[in-house]
């Protein structure tokens, strides 16, 4: 029974992940510069390096609580799925019998 569970760990992480977290996590900094450059040219203005380096940093957490937000969902998808094959083949089962 244990080498089963342990199967089943290793299957489970094994499940891709189709939205890659680092890739996002790596274009965090390419879109706080994108959304401060766009700010200083739509409003004809350069903002003070402070003010960047604060919009920057402040802009950096708040996505970086995105991505974190998107890890904890999707892993509650997961389980959700999990649980609903699990139930499907319960029912496969009971109708067999």
């Amino acid at each position: 029974m244990a080498d089963a569970a342990k199967e089943m760990e290793t299957k489970i992480g094994k499940i891709r992940n189709s939205a890659d977290f680092n890739v996002a996590g790596d274009n965090i900094v390419d879109i706080a510069e994108f959304t401060v450059e766009k700010y200083e040219f739509r409003n004809g203005t350069t903002l003070s390096a402070e003010t960047r380096e604060r919009a920057l940093a402040e802009i950096t957490e708040v996505l970086w609580q995105r991505v974190e937000q998107l890890r904890a969902r999707r892993q509650q998808v997961l389980a959700d799925m999990f649980n609903a094959a699990e139930a499907t083949l319960n029912d496969v089962v009971s109708q067999r019998k």
